[in-house]
């Protein structure tokens, strides 16, 4: 969503995102077997989950293995600002996305303008923070987790399926960055999306339907926006 923003994104943004899940790979899976090793399977399985709603966390029980009078405290200190710096980030860039609508005419023009001072599109932020706000004070973490993990998996199984649609329309288009594993990657990566989203509305039906009423609430808007206007495909090069 920053691409535009960044240097040589053909070459950063591949590096950036295939390092970047490398990492996160990577700590996730030490951070599981800390988890192994300081806590039986069953106190596992049987920490704060749907099932279990009023237990603790896995990461607090294993604290207090070795910190029994402030592991609680620890944990939750170190999620609220895990927390903070990923909404900060989703904030930074979640805004780029009403922005580039309003770049290309299919959202309000207001949202289209940077600020002079720091280049920013400071409108669409703070539109994109009042609305968190509004979700935050309407939801329990969990439902909105779940809504987001929905509605998001959507947009990304049909973002990857754009790949295949870009390359017979414009099979001579300039392509900074090709897509690795070209066709059975981006196909993988769709049956995946439509699995998590199909699972979600068996088991969710409710956070799945509250989803895509939210996803809909934005079909008016976007069908006033584009009345009349003609297809433009000249940013679509880089898939």
């Amino acid at each position: 969503m920053a691409a535009g923003e960044v240097r040589d994104p053909g070459r950063n943004i591949p590096r950036a995102l295939i390092f970047g899940m490398a990492i996160v790979l990577l700590v996730y899976g030490l951070v599981n077997l800390a988890y192994c090793y300081a806590l039986p399977i069953g106190e596992i399985a049987s920490s704060s989950s749907t099932l279990h709603g009023a237990a603790l966390p896995v990461a607090a029980k294993a604290a207090q293995t070795f910190l029994p009078n402030y592991g609680v405290r620890l944990v939750a200190l170190a999620a609220l600002l895990s927390t903070i710096g990923a909404l900060n980030g989703s904030l930074l860039t979640g805004a780029r996305i009403p922005y580039a609508m309003a770049k290309d005419g299919l959202f309000f023009d207001r949202f289209a303008k940077l600020s002079e001072k720091s280049h920013v599109p400071t409108v669409s932020i703070v539109f994109t923070g009042l609305w968190s706000s509004v979700l935050a004070l309407s939801a329990t973490f969990d439902q909105l987790t779940d809504s987001v993990i929905f509605a998001s998996m959507i947009f990304y199984g049909v973002t990857t399926a754009a790949v295949f649609v870009l390359r017979r329309k414009m099979p001579d288009a300039p392509r900074p960055y090709r897509t690795l594993g070209y066709p059975a990657v981006p196909v993988v990566f769709i049956l995946v999306a439509a699995w998590l989203v199909v699972n979600t509305l068996l088991t969710s039906p409710q956070v799945s339907l509250l989803g895509l009423a939210l996803i809909a609430a934005g079909l008016p808007v976007y069908l006033l926006r584009s009345r009349g206007r003609p297809a433009d495909f000249s940013t679509a090069g880089k898939v």
